[in-house]
């Protein structure tokens, strides 16, 4: 039986949306921005302890970490600067923080790499959504984000995420093999949940459960 959800996302296909809306319907945790937060505070890191890392931190690595990191755009609630260290402790601890909430069960997960840790666990259903770049500028401006803004963070953030998982995962974003579903959005976030639903079920009472990823040999970072 699926316990796990996760979400992977082009930025502005509305892939938080989805995810809050399958968090919604089975009643489980949603970790989304609040994931970002529990990274930090598992670290136990303060605000000035972080400021002296973030100095220490190659400045490309600390661009990445903050982008794919960053908090859902549909909440604007964006990571401050003194949550952000060392990119390579930042997927260490990760790694710690979703084992346990997996382990725990009962949550969608959206984006910070998940997919990739977590690939390997049967009761984990994974799903990338994506669209077309003019509707995922229009869903952007939509939440008030200025055209010009919009188009210039859908022209560049997948490819620093797309960086990020080269760097720390050495895998191609997004790994395709690791996937139940790759669902274009462009037809609602509401559409896009119901389909992701219908499939957990069939593949649930089929007893399909194997893991896309279980043999995907992904090669993290040596530290």
């Amino acid at each position: 039986m699926f316990r796990i959800i996760t979400v992977e996302r082009e930025y502005g296909a509305g892939g938080s949306l989805v995810a809050a809306e399958l968090a919604r319907r089975k009643g489980w945790e949603l970790l989304d921005q609040q994931l970002t937060c529990e990274i930090a505070k598992h670290a136990g890191v303060p605000e000035h302890a972080v400021g002296r890392r973030e100095e220490k931190c190659d400045p490309l690595l600390h661009r990445l970490a903050k982008v794919f990191w960053r908090g859902s755009y549909e909440r604007s609630l964006p990571v401050s600067d003194d949550k952000i260290f060392d990119a390579d402790e930042l997927v260490s601890v990760a790694h710690l923080v979703m084992e346990k909430k997996a382990q725990q069960g009962n949550c969608v997960i959206v984006g910070r790499g998940a997919p990739y840790i977590l690939r390997a666990r049967p009761d984990a259903f994974h799903v990338f959504v994506y669209g077309s770049r003019e509707k995922k500028i229009r869903r952007l401006v939509g939440l008030k984000m200025s055209e010009k803004d919009a188009t210039e963070m859908v022209d560049t953030i997948d490819r620093e995420r797309a960086a990020f998982v080269r760097k720390y995962f050495n895998a191609e974003w997004p790994c395709r093999r690791l996937y139940h579903l790759m669902l274009n959005s462009d037809h609602g976030i509401e559409h896009t949940a119901n389909i992701i639903l219908s499939t957990m079920d069939a593949l649930e009472r089929q007893g399909e459960m194997e893991p896309p990823g279980k043999n995907v040999q992904l090669e993290p970072v040596r530290r």
